[in-house]
């Protein structure tokens, strides 16, 4: 399961049916969960925990750290969970102390070749990152979320669960839940209808999320007048709790 050729450091911890390919490099402080399959010519620096089930496509460089000069060389660390595909060429920093000093990948993510994920960033479960998209430090990418191709992300912005990011788009503020961008900068196009379709959302569920987006963004509101509507929509309270904590919880603002 490990190649003669491959180079792991004594102190990396791998489990059970864990395979590694040739000229692959482990470092010391890496921990591999069972089951994963890391390619040849894959670069693996800790302190990492990766978890199980994990596949690892070659010339990917995994915990490496940051180029952020502000990081002197403090330990940080990279934490990846279960059943994630990491295709060829991604890059994934580990976190500074000016952060959470921790850099976060959770469970079923596939991220695409050339996919850049900098220092400090969070992504949830079940995103997709297409080819070259990029994010800059402190990025949070939440549940289900899609980016294609080359797509860069601003640091500090957060994407909300469901929402999608159209090829090419450059995005300076934070994406709300359920919403869809495109454009360079990224503006708000429409809502993520299709996707939640695919993720078992009902047609009144659906509608509730239109509705909310086109007070958001189409009756010429404020934002809080349009919060304020929003959360006035009782039937729709539940799927429209989480659009209405994230644009609160905004720190960049949100596009608009």
């Amino acid at each position: 399961m490990i190649d003669p050729r491959a180079i792991i450091d004594p102190s990396a911890v791998l489990g059970d049916n864990v395979q590694v390919g040739p000229w692959s490099i482990i470092g010391p402080d890496v921990e591999i969960g069972d089951g994963t399959v890391v390619n040849s010519h894959v670069v693996i620096r800790g302190p990492s925990t990766i978890g199980r089930n994990n596949r690892v496509f070659q010339f990917a460089t995994v915990g490496e750290e940051t180029p952020d000069l502000k990081y002197r060389g403090e330990e940080t660390r990279l934490v990846i969970g279960d059943d994630n595909i990491i295709r060829e060429g991604v890059t994934i920093h580990r976190g500074t102390v000016q952060d959470r000093g921790e850099t976060t990948i959770g469970s079923n993510n596939l991220l695409m070749a050339y996919v850049h994920v900098g220092h400090d960033c969070v992504i949830g479960d079940n995103t997709i990152l297409v080819n070259n998209a990029s994010l800059a430090g402190h990025v949070h990418v939440g549940d289900w979320a899609i980016l294609s191709g080359y797509v860069l992300v601003h640091q500090y912005v957060s994407l909300g669960a469901h929402s999608f990011a159209g090829a090419g788009s450059y995005i300076p503020q934070d994406v709300p839940p359920y919403v869809m961008v495109a454009g360079n900068p990224a503006v708000p196009r429409t809502i993520n209808s299709e996707g939640l379709k695919r993720r078992g959302f009902g047609k009144e569920q659906i509608a509730a999320i239109n509705r909310a987006y086109k007070l958001l963004y189409r009756k010429g509101l404020k934002l809080e007048d349009a919060l304020a509507q929003i959360g006035g929509m009782d039937d729709a309270a539940e799927v429209l709790a989480p659009l209405v904590a994230f644009v609160r919880a905004s720190r960049r603002g949100i596009v608009r």
